[in-house]
């Protein structure tokens, strides 16, 4: 969705990775390459040994501790689901009832197979069957219906200047290639893609039944309707800021700014009330309401049976799934097989079912101990990030004042939601996954709907509890971390408190300092879109945050491919903050706590491999090219390297020298907080 995007950090875990013990758990001494120095790349030197010896499975495209923890992770998922299925009378509704039967009917292969196109024809059928402009609107109002936001979506949103109050968001949909600059730039790797993808785009057709001729007439007409939809939205870079996408209007104004969508039609069919909502992106509503206009019916039903397709080819048999894999998973990420049928539908039942299934899983693997030293490890972050922001010379008392009170507004969610999702009323089967997904993502979509025109439900949460992830949400400055995240190796009630805190205590302050990025510094305590800040202070801000974007801008994955510092401002942000106040909230803990040396490393040389071998990730060649292109994260070498090599306490802890490779000299030192 193109909606103003929550900094998200990709991030993995695993409670079964290590054996529990009751001497406090280090570092992963053998991943270390020894003979590579920590103050020359300390990427190698954290985890060299292991990546050498550990390359990416096929079926991934990064690989490091965490991930592996992370796929593991998927083990657990089996284990329940398993479990689950293997009894067959549970009350109806139950959630163990909706979870075997998805999962159940999903893991039915055959089934699926040999089905094959045969789920997917009435809808087909009904696009063909199009003869007016109301038909058209009526089947984009449909594929809504089933998460097919073409060629526009709406959700729901917190309102950017009334933020206790959700409201409707439409937003830019409808391209089946990652982003507009894919469909725009002219670099040799934009135009091979864009071959490739007309390529993938008939090979769809054809499984559908189209000859040659007329698949690749379809997929010309599909990527010329969706070049024009490329052409009017915004670039990621823009996409980060959010005023660019904060255009509160009211319903009248919306269907003056596209008069040929009926909008009407399209709010009555979905329950909603015609108040105020927010688009953000009004130039490319200009273009949907042109194209409703001026395309012919039937490159609309080419668009939209495409757009179907695409949205559904995983639920499809296994010709769909296979070519859906060699354009998206082979072609642009780099893999080279897919996961096994079981764990992609432990994802499945995991993303539409979460709560359902995140009950099942936190009962099992996530402990009151952890979530309780979990707890205490945030409080003590906050409490550094309020001694760093309160000891600041850049900033004036006038503004610390405002951003300590935005601190002490944050709201940290644990491991789970206190309150579960009551799934009951989904209807499904033991041996039909077309119509099971169906339903569940109709459920996940009007249940999101349901919220629009209340007041915002705090309780709510946007990740489910296996989710091995983290984020920040500015408009209710909120911090939430999943139980699929505290797990090891970034964090366990048995590990040293360096590895602690240099693991999940830097993804803690990483998503504090989200509160203060270049995004989440433009809403204040109350978590409205509003200026905080004297111009003084701003302007100090936008120098320090410079020289972040400078430094990415530098850093390359190949040659003539660089990061683009501008789009991953705000997570390098997070990075350099993260650790700064984890470190210092680690330093403070080992006051009344001190900590040994382990096997030859002293507790501050543990907190930074801790760091290095947790984010230090090999990626794969084609899935750095379209991280550099659209992701907001760097890659997972300069996410280690980048914010240590301007810490002063990793140049003491290492010992350093001023020349080292790993040590910015001070006119080149990066920090914003």
């Amino acid at each position: 969705m193109r909606l103003l995007k929550l900094s998200l950090l990709l991030l993995a875990g695993c409670a079964s990775l290590f054996a529990q013990s009751n001497s406090p758990q280090g570092i992963q001494k053998g991943d270390i390459d020894q003979k590579a120095d920590p103050c020359t790349d300390f990427f190698q030197f954290a985890n060299g040994k292991w990546r050498a010896e550990n390359p990416i499975p096929p079926s991934m495209v990064r690989w490091s501790r965490r991930w592996q923890a992370g796929e593991e992770a998927k083990d657990q998922l089996k284990v329940i689901l398993d479990d689950v299925s293997s009894k067959k009378d549970w009350p109806g509704g139950s959630s163990e009832e909706l979870i075997s039967d998805y999962y159940g009917s999903c893991m039915n292969e055959s089934r699926v197979n040999q089905l094959g196109l045969t789920p997917a024809k009435p809808m087909l059928a009904e696009i063909d069957a199009m003869k007016t402009p109301a038909d058209l609107q009526r089947m984009v109002r449909r594929l809504h219906e089933e998460s097919v936001f073409v060629p526009f979506g709406l959700a729901s949103a917190p309102d950017n200047h009334n933020p206790g109050q959700v409201i409707a968001t439409v937003f830019a949909s409808g391209l089946g290639l990652p982003d507009r600059d894919y469909y725009l730039k002219s670099e040799q790797r934009f135009q091979e893609a864009r071959e490739k993808y007309l390529v993938h785009v008939a090979a769809i057709f054809k499984l559908a039944g189209y000859d040659d001729a007329k698949a690749k007439s379809a997929a010309n007409t599909v990527f010329q309707m969706e070049k024009k939809l490329a052409e009017a939205s915004l670039d990621n870079v823009a996409l980060r800021d959010p005023k660019a996408t904060d255009h509160k209007t009211t319903f009248a104004d919306l269907k003056k700014l596209s008069p040929s969508v009926d909008w009407d039609g399209f709010f009555t069919a979905e329950k909603l009330s015609r108040a105020d909502l927010n688009v953000t992106e009004p130039k490319f509503f200009q273009e949907v309401d042109r194209q409703f206009r001026e395309t012919p019916l039937a490159d609309w039903k080419t668009y939209l049976k495409w757009q179907f397709l695409h949205a559904f080819a995983d639920q499809l048999s296994d010709p769909f799934v296979n070519e859906n894999f060699a354009f998206y998973g082979r072609y642009l990420n780099g893999a080279t097989e897919l996961k096994p049928r079981w764990k992609r539908c432990a994802e499945a039942t995991d993303q539409l079912l979460g709560e359902a299934l995140g009950k099942k899983y936190v009962e099992k693997y996530f402990s009151p101990e952890a979530k309780a030293r979990a707890q205490e490890m945030v409080s003590n972050i906050l409490a550094a990030m309020h001694d760093t922001i309160e000891g600041l010379e850049w900033m004036s008392p006038e503004t610390k004042k405002k951003a300590l009170e935005k601190l002490s507004t944050f709201n940290p969610k644990i491991g789970y939601p206190d309150k579960w999702k009551d799934y009951s009323s989904i209807k499904m089967s033991h041996d039909s996954y077309w119509n099971n997904n169906l339903a569940a993502v109709k459920w996940n979509i009007d249940d999101d709907h349901s919220q629009i025109g209340k007041a915002v439900d705090r309780g709510r949460w946007g990740m489910t509890p296996p989710t091995s992830n983290a984020y920040y949400n500015p408009l209710l400055n909120e911090i939430v971390f999943p139980a699929g995240i505290l797990q090891q190796p970034s964090f366990s009630v048995n590990n040293a408190d360096a590895i602690n805190y240099g693991g999940i205590g830097v993804v803690i302050g990483h998503e504090i300092s989200h509160g203060f990025d270049d995004q989440g510094a433009q809403y204040d305590a109350q978590g409205r879109l509003n200026n905080w800040w004297t111009a003084d202070d701003l302007a100090h801000f936008h120098d320090r945050t410079s020289c972040v974007v400078r430094q990415f801008d530098g850093y390359f994955i190949e040659p003539g491919i660089h990061h683009n510092g501008k789009l991953v401002l705000g997570e390098s942000i997070g990075d350099f903050a993260g650790a700064k106040i984890a470190y210092l909230a680690f330093k403070k803990a080992a006051q009344t706590h001190p900590e040994p040396t382990i096997d030859g490393y002293t507790p501050e040389q543990q907190f930074f491999i801790a760091w290095g071998q947790w984010r230090g990730d090999e990626i794969r060649p084609e899935t750095q090219r379209t991280m550099v292109q659209g992701d907001p994260h760097p890659i997972g070498k300069y996410r280690v390297i980048g914010p240590l090599s301007n810490l002063p306490e990793f140049k003491q802890a290492f010992s350093c020298k001023d020349d080292a490779a790993m040590v910015r000299p001070p006119a080149d030192r990066c920090q914003v907080w």
